[in-house]
């Protein structure tokens, strides 16, 4: 299979084999099938890699049967989590190299996706790591007997992972899936695949056989339908959008109904009480909408700020963003704060978002410009409102952009009735110096995260996920491990013995 060179941070020679993954081989598509990757900063072709069609999802579900029938099943649970490890190991080494890999292809500043994303990827594989040789059943007391439980892997699964955090997100659920003691098929995303081949080589280079990791660039439509209706898979894990989520229920359904868990969209909110540091405030619901431009599934996107320190922290918040601003950038150039946004059509998308807000006569407290920037990249500036209704589309809808919504509020009561009122339950923020008060709240809020004084943040052991139409199922933390795991029940009846009688 063909490589390509690719120039990363600091000049770095970056090289990737373009080829499909599978059996611990790079292979072409059938049909030498192409797909086509934009780098978002200028617009222009960044490079071409394999497609992957359904006779090449077939081969990899075949590899990935005869790996966990054979050599797989004789790797003990230590070792598993030394492979890990390792793979660890190479992610720290190779840090550059897969930061630089998304700053190309899907826009992270270099020194976000290495600080953030590719270490809390290698914290991620060690925590699992750890849990590959404890994962036992219980001894249970029957009146004939006794009876005892294993904790058993499912077999071949699949994973079908987004743009916009990839490395981190593939190794959310490739971590727990192998210390589980399954094998993996990775479908990684279209706009952003780039990192899943280099780390195919780290799979190799740490040493798993054959067929327990294999890894795919393909469309959604092609490679991730063939995955989500095949017989041969057990478990898909998908993280995405609802529509996308909901499409892999119904072939999981219709065909093997194969274990299915979910991460979708999310509308969080970002409650700042009257009583909270206003500095500390300002700077995590600042970052909660302008961290990888909001295309964060958990983005703060709704603010709601007490009536008492409403108009003091609109304006600082304006300042923020005013003062923060900066001109569209390289991502792999040291300075730059801003990259571009996944795409034309998402750039598209969150500018028809402002204008409506705009058109509909909702006040714009910073930015709102014409988001077209004079590169021909895809760049769109951070936009602030105000005074945001209820029922207003920002308001309501999932943007994917740096796009934040802010509204008052008098009572607890009230905010909480505003923060429950929406299809999402992924994660939200909690502003405030009184501890009765952040308990109270964190639980009446119906979101799979709630984080005090603080916005966003993720760590190994514990556990990712939502609730309502966010999604089911957890990446990270002991949970996660269960989506991963089927139970099976033994049972042992004693027999009466002669002495008995």
């Amino acid at each position: 299979m063909s490589e390509i060179e690719l120039t990363g941070f600091g000049g770095r020679s970056v090289r990737i084999n373009t080829g499909l993954f599978i059996n611990n081989e790079f292979r072409p598509a059938t049909g030498d099938a192409q797909l086509e990757v934009e780098n978002p900063t200028t617009g222009a072709r960044l490079a071409s890699v394999s497609a992957a069609q359904k006779e090449d999802v077939d081969a990899a579900v075949a590899a990935a049967q005869t790996a966990f029938k054979g050599p797989w099943r004789a790797v003990q649970p230590a070792q598993r989590g030394r492979l890990l490890n390792k793979l660890a190991d190479l992610i720290d080494r190779d840090a550059d190299d897969l930061a630089s890999l998304e700053a190309l292809d899907a826009g992270i500043i270099f020194g976000d996706a290495k600080a953030l994303h590719i270490t809390q990827a290698a914290e991620t594989l060690r925590y699992f790591a750890g849990w590959a040789d404890k994962l036992t059943g219980q001894l249970l007391s029957i009146p004939q007997g006794y009876a005892f439980t294993r904790r058993e892997p499912l077999g071949v699964c699949a994973a079908v992972v987004p743009w916009n955090a990839p490395l981190m997100i593939t190794i959310w659920k490739l971590a727990p899936a192998i210390a589980a003691g399954n094998v993996l098929i990775i479908k990684t995303p279209e706009l952003s695949p780039l990192y899943g081949q280099k780390l195919a080589e780290l799979v190799r280079e740490a040493g798993f056989p054959a067929g327990v990791v294999n890894i795919l660039c393909g469309e959604g439509r092609i490679a991730g339908q063939a995955l989500a209706e095949h017989h041969g898979v057990k478990k898909i894990a998908f993280t995405g959008s609802g529509p996308v989520g909901r499409e892999i229920m119904r072939a999981a359904a219709s065909s093997n109904l194969k274990k299915v868990t979910l991460e979708l969209g999310g509308k969080g909110p970002s409650i700042v009480f009257g009583d909270a540091d206003l500095d500390n405030a300002l700077f995590w619901t600042v970052t909660g909408i302008t961290a990888n431009n909001g295309q964060v599934c958990a983005a703060g996107s709704r603010i709601y700020v007490h009536a008492s320190i409403y108009d003091k922290f609109l304006a600082a918040f304006a300042e923020r963003l005013n003062n923060t601003a900066r001109a569209p950038g390289d991502p792999l150039a040291e300075g730059t704060t801003k990259g571009p946004v996944i795409s034309r059509r998402q750039k598209e998308k969150i500018a028809e978002y402002i204008q409506d807000a705009k058109a509909s006569g909702i006040r714009v407290v910073a930015g709102g410009g014409d988001v077209n920037s004079a590169t021909e990249g895809h760049f769109v500036g951070t936009t602030a409102f105000g005074d945001v209704p209820d029922d207003a589309r920002i308001m309501k809808e999932e943007i994917f952009g740096p796009v934040a919504s802010i509204a008052k509020f008098q009572t607890e009561a009230e905010v909480i009735e505003k923060a429950n009122a929406t299809e999402y339950g992924l994660a939200a923020a909690v502003f405030t110096n009184d501890v009765n008060r952040a308990q109270r709240v964190s639980e009446a809020i119906e979101s799979g995260q709630v984080t005090v004084n603080c916005w966003g943040i993720l760590h190994a052991n514990t556990p990712f996920g939502g609730v309502k139409q966010s999604g089911f199922g957890r990446d990270m933390g002991e949970e996660a491990l269960d989506g991963w795991l089927t139970t099976k029940t033994v049972k042992y009846f004693t027999l009466p013995t002669a002495d008995a009688e």
